[in-house]
């Protein structure tokens, strides 16, 4: 099925909080692809995926008719590779600025020659974060001790600082940690780590020009990344975020707004079909009693900031926001307990918390309600108007048979994908599951092969483009697999992140071709437009 939807869904979504968000992105079956910033590189990238990257991909999208670009998050992760382990919930990460593109480069011949041997790092088969990060401050700084002057002074800069109170206090954090070498501000001597006026005074004025650059970054990232808003307002493409759950805990956040989260237990997940021993994330849980008593200003202010860059938003692991899997500190996930404990608080604060957020933006958000997920949780989600997701090979009756789900029974408020940044892709799948591909092949009326063929393989995404859900979004590299000049010779190089293993590997994938070989493949546009038509 892809179709308009009908009367009752409609019905739905416009009783719902969100008709007004949904009115503007359209109550229509929608066609999109997700790509990690970090994994693009084009002709001028320095080392890594840059915000201007993305402008050549939204054209071409919108060339072959497809309307959502799915981003991982780009908050500021500091030294981490992962982008779900952001050091601020509202900093952009100057890993992506795109260097090339800065103001007065041109009439550099040092900095452009820097830049040159920066780019260099772009041809390694995988992302080189500490060379990439450390060639990249290195030439931040010098451009800001001799590019700065104008900008610092413009109505612009003060204005962005204006609209941004944020902005200081995660400098300063910034600032102190890469003074202290990253070590923990739980290290911190205790007047720092408490925050004595007296003290952050001190800190402010010694650290003065440390954080004019921090911030001086972030508003060359902020004028980027709306850019790339603005485009995909004029292609008529949506732009859709990542805001994970929780934060790390060594993020500027915690130290500022200690109050609103619990030190004491960690976030996770319980032992379940995927993992017997469960998932400890380790990073701290809200207050969400604190928060309410601040009126949610911090969520309020996350929204408002990401509403700048994105037109829908993934909200991680929406079952958190009504219950948690806490662990204490220094046991395994299997110890943990849900908080609240009982299901009915649950749901009352899920719904608390997601109705504050949906009147909080004009984004549209969806959820990520993978896992173990009560069906209550699902019908407040539908009753808000929120989708959910659904990933093919995980559509299961798991309490009856275990029989895949039919495409065409998808919830209709959902969106479909035939794996995510945290699975195998569909090749590789085939290859290391083939229980669960013989099963498939069982419930297409298939007939079994050890190595997914091509002709399955298209079956399998044109299904993805063709099911119940109003969404459809798959990653890049699935579309790539069909042409094999366009990946890497391993399936495991395809491969984004291996959950709960620490591993170089893990969010270091770059997309094989450039953007401008993508952009410009026509046997790439007419299979996409082909799985979708």
């Amino acid at each position: 099925m892809n179709s308009i939807p009908n009367d009752s869904i409609n019905n739905l979504i416009e009783a719902s909080p969100l008709a007004s968000q949904w009115q503007r992105i359209g109550i229509r079956p929608h066609h999109g692809i997700c790509l990690p910033l970090f994994s693009l590189h084009s002709g001028q990238s320095a080392g890594i995926g840059e915000y201007p990257d993305l402008i050549p991909m939204l054209s071409w999208c919108q060339r072959i008719g497809l309307d959502t670009v799915q981003l991982l998050p780009l908050n500021d992760t500091g030294p981490n590779t992962s982008p779900y382990s952001s050091i601020s919930a509202y900093a952009l990460n100057p890993l992506h600025l795109g260097l090339a593109h800065l103001q007065g480069l041109h009439e550099d011949t040092r900095l452009q020659t820097s830049l040159k041997e920066i780019q260099k790092l772009t041809s390694s088969p995988r992302v080189n974060y500490e060379a990439v990060q450390t060639a990249r401050e290195y030439f931040l700084k010098d451009y800001f001790q001799f590019h700065s002057k104008n900008i610092l002074e413009s109505s612009v800069y003060q204005q962005f600082q204006a609209e941004n109170p944020w902005l200081q206090g995660y400098a300063l954090f910034k600032s102190i940690k890469s003074h202290c070498h990253w070590h923990s501000w739980g290290s911190w001597p205790e007047e720092i780590r408490n925050r004595d006026p007296k003290k952050m005074e001190e800190l402010h004025q010694k650290f003065e020009m440390d954080i004019k650059y921090h911030t001086f970054v972030q508003f060359l990232c902020f004028q980027q990344m709306k850019e790339v808003k603005a485009c995909a307002d004029k292609l008529g493409v949506y732009l859709k975020g990542d805001l994970p759950i929780l934060l790390d805990r060594e993020s500027a956040d915690l130290w500022l707004n200690s109050s609103l989260f619990h030190f004491d237990l960690g976030a996770g997940a319980p032992p379940d079909a995927f993992s017997n021993i469960g998932q400890n994330w380790g990073f701290p849980l809200y207050n969400w009693d604190e928060m309410e008593k601040q009126n949610y200003s911090w969520w309020k202010e996350r929204l408002a900031i990401a509403s700048n860059f994105y037109h829908i938003y993934r909200i991680d692991h929406i079952v958190g926001f009504f219950r948690i899997w806490a662990i204490p500190h220094g046991e395994e996930a299997s110890e943990g307990h849900y908080i609240p404990p009982d299901l009915i608080q649950a749901l009352q604060q899920g719904r608390k918390i997601l109705s504050m957020m949906l009147d909080a933006t004009d984004m549209l958000p969806i959820g990520e309600d993978l896992g173990t997920v009560p069906p209550e949780v699902r019908n407040v989600m539908k009753e808000l108007g929120i989708c959910g997701t659904n990933v093919m090979r995980w559509e299961r009756e798991y309490t009856k048979d275990g029989c895949f789900i039919l495409p065409n029974e998808y919830p209709p408020l959902s969106v479909t994908t035939v794996s995510t940044h945290d699975s195998s892709t569909l090749q590789l799948w085939w290859k290391e599951s083939a229980n669960e591909a013989l099963d498939y092949c069982k419930f297409a009326g298939w007939e079994y092969h050890p190595t997914l063929s091509p002709e399955y393989q298209f079956a399998l995404l044109y299904t993805s483009h063709h099911t119940s859900g109003l969404f459809h979004i798959n990653l890049l590299q699935e579309y790539l697999a069909f042409f094999p000049e366009l990946v890497h010779t391993s399936l495991e190089e395809e491969r984004i992140n291996t959950p709960g293993i620490i591993s170089d590997l893990n969010w270091s994938y770059r997309i094989l071709p450039t953007v401008e070989m993508l952009t410009s493949n026509p046997d790439l546009s007419s299979l996409i437009c082909a799985l979708k038509a």
